[in-house]
């Protein structure tokens, strides 16, 4: 793997594959670092194969007994390759009944010839039989020993949000779980503060998505707009609602570049920063993910577009990103001078020297409390007999006004 700048690869925007030795699929940093530096970031989109060695899981037959606790209703209004949908929360139920619903005659995966077919199918009957998806359930399937690309610990610097300002935000910088049939739907969106996405495939039947190119972001919200001038007056960042579907025949007539790929069991997909993608489930499937950072996405943070209409919308500080990891722009940036031009085609960087002193600094701090007395640790308020770990400790020596109702989770080492 080579480490020069490749900005000009991959000019066709399309979606790259990517297959991973095992010494290459150690550093996952790295990785990201290394298909972007082949251009695969100006897709959107790419998917990752893993080594075929590699397992995040030894066995899936122990989780029928998992609560699904919030199953949405995908209700779909449209026509002509433009639609609205629309979510309605249903009784919790658990991933055994969850299945031999999605394998129901109601809900099953039609006959088909191939995945084309397949997508001939769904655009035709979008608004017919409402799928029912098991979305936004917090946890994850990894085994704990899992050390390579672990969606619960990608180590990434979106880690800073915790462990600098001791704030979890769940599906962000936790893992997502998400129990698919076929049908059930992600409308056109980009991440939360145009972060990156990583999204594996546990088992299943595959999902298919699209994607748009970062360059070429701005002609879909233009597109979006021009079509759903009522949602657009309601929010200038309306996309973020996840309630818009927009139809390959009406991206191909109106000229918006995209690609399309289908995801099986046992493959990562990654989204990059300000890419639209959309897509649906084949059958019943599950997936999951989380949100992660590089240095590249500072700039993408700093400028993400926010929805003013919805009180849960994600929003991330960017301050602890500026001040410490680009410092010489934090005062002008604070004043609101910092005039951020984003480059979709340039690849990340592996790390800078504000990056490698802030880890130095992180390792010191940790090894000294590693070292220090039993005394200081302030036993768990829960009673679990679990000692703090050395991010909570370090927590409680640099932050001590972070938030209680963090503290109370996180002193025994549990998310």
């Amino acid at each position: 793997m080579g480490s020069e700048d490749h900005s000009a690869q991959n000019p066709s925007c399309k979606i790259m594959t990517f297959r991973p030795t095992m010494e290459e699929f150690r550093d996952f940093n790295r990785y990201v670092a290394y298909i972007e530096s082949q251009g695969a970031h100006r897709a959107g989109l790419a998917k990752i194969i893993p080594p075929k060695e590699w397992k995040p899981r030894q066995t899936y037959d122990d989780i029928d007994d998992v609560v699904i606790p919030a199953p949405i209703q995908q209700v779909v209004t449209g026509q002509s390759g433009l639609f609205t949908q629309y979510n309605i929360q249903k009784k919790a139920m658990t991933v055994g009944e969850y299945r031999r619903l999605a394998n129901s005659e109601k809900y099953c995966t039609p006959r088909h010839q191939d995945f084309d077919d397949l997508e001939r199918k769904y655009w035709k009957n979008l608004t017919f039989v409402s799928p029912i998806y098991g979305a936004d359930i917090s946890g994850s399937l990894y085994d704990e020993d899992v050390a390579q690309w672990n969606i619960g610990n990608l180590r990434t610097i979106l880690d800073m949000v915790e462990r600098e300002c001791g704030t979890i935000i769940e599906g962000v910088n936790t893992p997502y779980l998400y129990f698919g049939m076929w049908k059930t739907t992600f409308a056109w969106h980009t991440e939360d503060m145009d972060l990156y996405s990583i999204n594996y495939l546990h088992f299943g039947e595959p999902k298919s998505w699209y994607a748009i190119p970062p360059e070429h972001g701005k002609r879909l919200e233009r597109l979006a707009i021009g079509f759903f001038p009522g949602s657009s007056q309601g929010c200038d960042a309306f996309l973020r609602h996840k309630m818009t579907l927009i139809s390959p025949i009406i991206l191909k007539k109106y000229g918006i570049p995209f690609s399309r790929i289908t995801q099986e069991a046992g493959e990562f997909m990654i989204t990059f920063p300000y890419g639209y993608h959309a897509g649906f489930n084949h059958g019943f499937n599950c997936a999951e993910s989380t949100n992660f950072a590089t240095l590249r996405w500072i700039d993408y943070g700093k400028v993400a577009t926010q929805c003013t209409c919805r009180k849960d919308m994600v929003k991330i500080s960017m301050d602890v990103f500026v001040r410490i990891l680009q410092p010489e722009r934090y005062e002008q940036w604070k004043q609101g001078r910092d005039l951020t031009v984003l480059d979709h085609t340039r690849p990340t960087a592996l790390s800078s020297p504000e990056l490698s002193s802030w880890s130095a600094s992180r390792a010191s701090l940790k090894a000294k409390l590693l070292r220090s007395s039993e005394s200081r640790q302030v036993p768990c308020k829960h009673s679990c007999g679990q000692k703090p770990t050395p991010d909570v400790m370090l927590l409680r020596m640099t932050r001590p006004s972070w938030p209680a109702s963090y503290s109370s989770v996180a002193t025994c080492g549990h998310l």
